[in-house]
């Protein structure tokens, strides 16, 4: 009876604001319904940032237009690597040789375009490498407790010999090559995402939800997959947006000491080499790829940067 009172004094006077409703389980599933799509927020996050974009659009064109720049040069590399005409030598940029010629008289446009492929292979390999050898390492570090104090061992020894170092010794000892590079700086790099990686997994690994998960039997792996995963990506995108740049910087210089590639793999880094005794007097053979270098490495950094900071669910609303 008291309940009847209450709806007809609610209907005499509705400026109290409440109204006695029937509950809906259907009602209550459309209100508390949510939409939220992770990678929908992650890429929504890093559209608004105009700069981060614009310099997106300006590696991608890099990367694609290195591997078709070949195809619309005068000739292929195969082509300018044969054909060498001394009376060309030092040619300056012009209508036929886009980049001019080298000292030997060689298209420089197919080889700064060819020499920038091979830097862009090796910088996307090892990245690759140091990601799945170093989240799968990672998350095996981070969750299983008896092996942190060997692990953290070996990554000390390892991380207080500089890189160059490695680098110098496996040139000397395996040979100058793309694969024997390759190898050696994915064997030196994936500690510093072993590293990242097992520091989130111990903050994550003892939280509510995967304690409560362990004690239902969810499996290890779901767990990290499901649970943990999705924290990483962050730092993941973050430590590939370093890798890469850094590989292509360490590339430039193992060969700038001659200790990179075989000279007969061409790499920016070789390029670079050969120009240094030519810069006063021929600054093109210099200029053109190391402004390659510079705008693959700062566009990379950048992108990567944002593109971090937008998979960080923490950023998400």
């Amino acid at each position: 009876m008291s309940e009847q009172n209450q709806k007809q004094n609610q209907n005499e006077n509705p400026s109290n604001g409440f109204e006695f409703v029937e509950y809906s389980p259907e009602a209550a599933e459309r209100i508390g319904y949510s939409d939220y799509s992770y990678w929908k927020s992650v890429f929504q996050n890093f559209l608004k940032k105009k700069s981060a974009v614009f310099m997106a659009f300006v590696f991608f064109a890099l990367v694609i237009f290195s591997f078709i720049a070949l195809k619309i040069g005068k000739y292929d590399y195969s082509s300018a690597q044969i054909m060498s005409d001394a009376s060309l030598a030092f040619t300056s940029p012009n209508g036929e040789f886009w980049f001019g010629t080298d000292n030997l008289g060689r298209d420089y446009w197919c080889q700064v375009w060819y020499a920038a492929q091979i830097s862009i292979k090796l910088a996307l390999i090892v990245a690759l490498g140091e990601c799945v050898l170093g989240v799968t390492i990672g998350c095996i570090w981070g969750y299983v407790r008896s092996l942190d104090r060997i692990m953290t061992e070996i990554y000390n020894v390892i991380n207080n010999i500089p890189t160059i170092i490695y680098m110098t010794l496996a040139a000397l000892l395996f040979g100058q090559s793309f694969r024997n590079m390759a190898i050696a700086m994915i064997t030196v790099g994936w500690l510093v995402m072993a590293r990242n990686v097992r520091n989130l997994v111990l903050m994550y690994r003892d939280r509510e939800y995967n304690l409560a998960s362990r004690c239902l039997g969810t499996p290890v792996w779901r767990i990290l997959v499901k649970n943990i995963f999705p924290y990483l990506i962050s730092v993941i995108i973050l430590r590939l947006a370093l890798s890469i740049p850094q590989t292509i910087a360490l590339e430039s210089t193992l060969s700038y000491l001659g200790l990179g590639l075989d000279v007969n793999t061409p790499s920016l880094g070789i390029l670079l080499r050969n120009a240094r005794n030519y810069f006063l007097q021929y600054p093109y053979l210099l200029i053109f790829p190391a402004v390659i270098v510079s705008l693959i490495t700062i566009t990379f950094y950048l992108v990567g940067n944002a593109f971090s900071d937008a998979a960080d669910p923490r950023n998400h609303v």
